[in-house]
């Protein structure tokens, strides 16, 4: 397991996904906390971190509270290993995470099949590979077969579904999480 006792926490991040799944903007937060939108925007991006008082402020514009934005906060630094859970093969398919708790980039390993049938969307670009096996993957219509160490880069917002094609597939898929805003930016005119 990781050891984050003695590293200090990245409220920055926890403030913008309480921003973000609240729909507001800088200026509205700035506004309700009577703080600054530069000073907002250095403490979203972790160049600035504000003292007790300004993250109550903070707190107060998100309607949330200063200790509840710490215990979303990211560790600045972090080690964390997740252990394979055994080395037998297993009949039945399972899924299975390969990063533990709130982080901007998620990690899963399905072993076996998939529900087929189930068509998926995700908001942000993910990328997956084949450990073991071989998997038919179908995306925007098109169908892509892809087998051990081929890997499949989907853009957010790509309709797809998988199938394992051979007993024992592992797929990795490596994600940027859904609270985290990865759209691409519009074009400026």
């Amino acid at each position: 397991m990781g050891d984050h006792k003695e590293q200090p926490l990245r409220v920055g991040a926890a403030v913008r996904r309480r921003r973000r799944a609240l729909d507001l903007t800088l200026a509205v937060v700035a506004e309700r906390s009577g703080l600054s939108v530069p000073f907002l925007s250095q403490i979203e991006n972790e160049r600035a971190r504000p003292s007790q008082s300004s993250l109550e402020k903070v707190a107060d514009a998100l309607r949330t509270t200063a200790v509840e934005l710490l215990a979303a906060a990211d560790p600045a630094c972090s080690v964390d290993v997740v252990r394979a859970e055994g080395t037998e093969p297993r009949a039945e398919p399972r899924a299975r995470s390969l990063v533990r708790g709130h982080h901007q980039m998620h990690a899963s390993e399905f072993t076996g099949d998939h529900d087929a049938g189930r068509e998926l969307q995700y908001r942000n670009d993910q990328l997956m590979y084949v450990a073991d096996g071989a998997v038919e993957i179908e995306a925007e219509g098109r169908a892509y077969r892809l087998g051990r160490g081929d890997t499949l880069y989907l853009t957010g917002g790509v309709r797809h579904r998988w199938r394992a094609t051979v007993a024992e597939t592992r797929l990795l898929v490596v994600a940027v999480a859904e609270d985290i805003e990865a759209l691409r930016d519009k074009p400026r005119r």
